[in-house]
Order: structure tokens, then sequence, then C-alpha cells
């Protein structure tokens, strides 16, 4: 099969485990069958969870999925802040961990709709360079604010140091700036859905077909991409059915 390829067309759906890049999973999907490959919203390396893979012409419909909104679970350490956000981060300072009354004031000035800093590690463009390139040469800039929507943000466990937070947010929302304004960092991070999809579905060995993956979406979230395009993928994935 050339490289590139249109085909095999079809959505996968990845539990990502800590450690590899949300890249090589789709350059390993991109090995095993040829066809150009995308992913609908990166997770950093430490992060666990759903990654929507899109194969072959399936990618052409990647605005369908990308501004899907998302539900994580998170261990937040509220003891220190870090240069990321999260464990790969140095530590930038250490205090007192806030009672679980301020705990819950200040998460309560965190829902709905809020302005929060990207973080410095984020993929985001500074300069036409990536922000977490800049991070590990050790070059500090001010990162910009993004307006964020938290439908949800509920604490599952309070230890006093540590608490777990399930989170349902709106696309862009970075969870690790949530954890610095808690004055904390991400020890964990879980995205656990994509919009309708559940991490629950992950099968890499299972394919979504195309027409099946956008029934599920919502109206908006369709017209996102032109109709003439997506009729085009359906037609590409109703070949590819018929060969295999």
């Amino acid at each position: 099969m050339p490289p590139r390829a249109a085909k095999p067309v079809g959505v996968v759906l990845v539990d990502k485990p800590a450690g590899p890049s949300s890249f090589a999973l789709v350059a390993e999907l991109r090995r095993r069958t040829g066809a150009r490959t995308g992913h609908t919203g990166t997770l950093d390396p430490f992060a666990t969870g759903l990654l929507v893979q899109l194969s072959g012409g399936a990618t052409r419909l990647a605005p369908c999925f990308v501004g899907l909104d998302k539900r994580y679970v998170t261990d937040v350490d509220l003891t220190s802040t870090t240069s990321t956000g999260d464990p790969e981060g140095e530590t930038l300072e250490e205090h007192v961990p806030p009672t679980q009354d301020e705990l819950e004031r200040s998460l309560a000035g965190l829902r709905g709709e809020v302005e929060l800093p990207i973080p410095a590690a984020s993929a985001v463009k500074i300069g036409g360079e990536r922000a977490y390139r800049l991070a590990r040469r050790g070059v500090t800039v001010e990162m910009p604010s993004r307006h964020s929507s938290v439908y949800a943000l509920d604490v599952i466990a309070y230890t006093g140091e540590r608490v777990r937070l399930d989170l349902h947010v709106g696309s862009g929302t970075y969870v690790r700036s949530i954890a610095d304004a808690l004055g904390g960092h991400c020890l964990t991070l879980r995205r656990t859905a994509v919009g309708p999809f559940a991490v629950e579905e992950a099968d890499p060995e299972r394919w979504l077909t195309v027409a099946s993956a956008l029934a599920r979406l919502p109206a908006e979230a369709v017209a996102r991409v032109p109709a003439r395009v997506r009729e085009r993928v359906l037609a590409l994935e109703a070949e590819d059915q018929s060969v295999r």
C-alpha cells in the first residue's frame, strides 16, 4: 500500500498509556495501515485515556471531532506548583495546601466561562515556535490566556494535600491550568471521553465506520465539514468496505 493512502477509512479509539506521545500512537497506526493518519486532540506523554484517531480519508473530517467537549479525571498535588503543571516540570513553589473550604471557594471560581493561562509546556506557538520547545530550552515567555468553558468541576476525593477531580470541559481547556490555579499541579491526568465517545469503547483492533461516528456527533459539529467532503469520505469508505 502506498504511503499516505486514502484507505483504509475509519475511526479508531485508543486508550493511551502513560509514556508515549500521541504522535507515537498515530505513527504506530500509520505503520500498520500505510494510510494517512491523524488524531483529534493530543494528550501529554504523562497523560492516559481516550485518543480518537482518524485513518485514510477520514482525516478530512477532523474538524467534526476537534471541537468536541472533553471529560477528564485528574489527581492534583495541592502542595506545590511546577513549571509545566505536571510531574515532568521543575518545582516552582512549595506551600501549605488550602483547607477544604478554601479549595471549594477556588473551585467555584473556576466553573463556567473562565480565562486561564496556557501552560508553558503546551503545543501553542509563540513567535512561530512551540511553547514546549522554548520551555525545554529554559526560555521564559509570557503565555497568553485562553477562554475556557468548564461545565463541571467536582471533587471525587480529598486528602488535604491531594484532590481527585472529575471535569467536563470545552475543547481547548487545559486541565494543568486549572491545577495551577488551585496552587498545585497534576500528578495524573486521564481523558475519559471525547464528545460522545468514551474510553471504555477503546479498542485499537476495532474500527468505527465514519457513518456511525458521524451519526453520534451533534449536527453543529458535523456541519464544520462541507457536505460534499463528507459524501466523498463516505464513498471512499464504501469502496474500502467492499474490498474488505
